[in-house]
C-alpha cells in the first residue's frame, strides 16, 4: 500500500497457539491428529498472510498441563516457524489459568508494540481446566492486549467443556468449535488459521464483526463419524 512519502509498513499480528497437553490428550490420537494438523495448516497459513500486506505475522506455542510454559517463547516469523512436536503429559492436569496467566505478561503494554493489529489466541483443549482459571481469564483480560485480542476456542472431543470456551472467547459473534475427529480438527485448525488471519489483518478490524470470523459449522452438530 502506498501513500504519499512512501508505503505504509505493515503492523504486527502476534498469533498464539494455545494447546492442551493434559494426560487425556494422549489417548484416540488426539495429540497427534492436533500435531499433523497443525503443521498441514502451516502452508495455508503462510499463503493467506501473504495475500495480506497488512500483517508481518508472529507465532509462538503456549502448552499447559500440569501447569504452563512457553514451547516456543520468542515471537517467530511466520515464514521461519516450524511447528513442534508436542507431546501428552502422563497423569497431566489441565491447567489453563496457568496458561492464560502466563500469557498475560506477555501481553502487557511495554512487551507488545504499541502499533499492532489485534492478537490472535487459538485454544485447543478436551476437558476441563483444573486450576483458576477464571483468574486466569481475568488476568488476560485486564491486559489491553488480551482484552482486544481475537480469541478462538477449539474443544477436541465430547469431553471438552465449552462453558469455558464461551467464557474464554467472550464474544456473542464468536462461538466455540467442536472436533469431533481428526477431519474436523483439520478443518477448524485451517479456518483458525486461515480466515481469521486474513479477517484480523484488514484495515477496518474494530469497527464491528467480521463475516470471516464466524465459523462454518454449529458446534452442536453430532456427525455420524464421532470417534472422541
Amino acid at each position: 500500500m502506498d501513500r504519499p512519502g512512501g508505503p505504509l509498513a505493515a503492523l504486527p499480528l502476534h498469533f498464539v497457539w494455545i494447546a492442551d497437553c493434559s494426560g487425556s490428550m494422549s489417548s484416540q490420537g488426539k495429540m497427534a491428529s492436533m500435531n499433523h494438523a497443525v503443521a498441514e495448516c502451516l502452508p495455508h497459513m503462510r499463503r493467506a498472510a501473504a495475500d495480506n500486506p497488512n500483517a508481518e505475522v508472529y507465532v509462538r506455542v503456549l502448552k499447559f498441563s500440569t501447569g504452563a510454559s512457553w514451547v516456543v517463547e520468542k515471537p517467530t516469523p511466520l515464514q521461519y516457524f516450524q511447528w513442534p512436536e508436542l507431546r501428552a503429559t502422563v497423569g497431566g492436569l489441565t491447567d489453563l489459568g496457568a496458561a492464560l496467566t502466563l500469557l498475560a505478561k506477555e501481553l502487557r503494554p511495554g512487551v507488545m508494540p504499541g502499533r499492532a493489529l489485534p492478537p490472535v489466541l487459538v485454544l485447543c483443549t478436551d476437558g476441563l481446566p483444573t486450576d483458576s482459571f477464571r483468574e486466569g481469564l481475568g488476568l488476560l483480560l485486564t491486559e489491553p492486549w488480551g482484552a482486544k485480542a481475537i480469541r478462538l476456542a477449539i474443544g477436541i472431543g465430547r469431553d471438552a467443556d465449552y462453558d469455558t470456551l464461551r467464557r474464554f472467547i467472550d464474544s456473542p459473534d464468536i462461538r466455540p468449535l467442536q472436533a469431533h475427529n481428526a477431519d474436523d480438527l483439520m478443518h477448524h485448525l485451517r479456518w483458525a488459521s486461515t480466515s481469521v488471519l486474513q479477517a484480523t489483518s484488514r484495515p477496518y478490524v474494530g469497527a464491528g464483526p467480521d463475516p470471516e470470523l464466524r465459523p462454518t459449522s454449529d458446534p452442536t452438530v453430532v456427525h455420524d463419524h464421532v470417534t472422541w
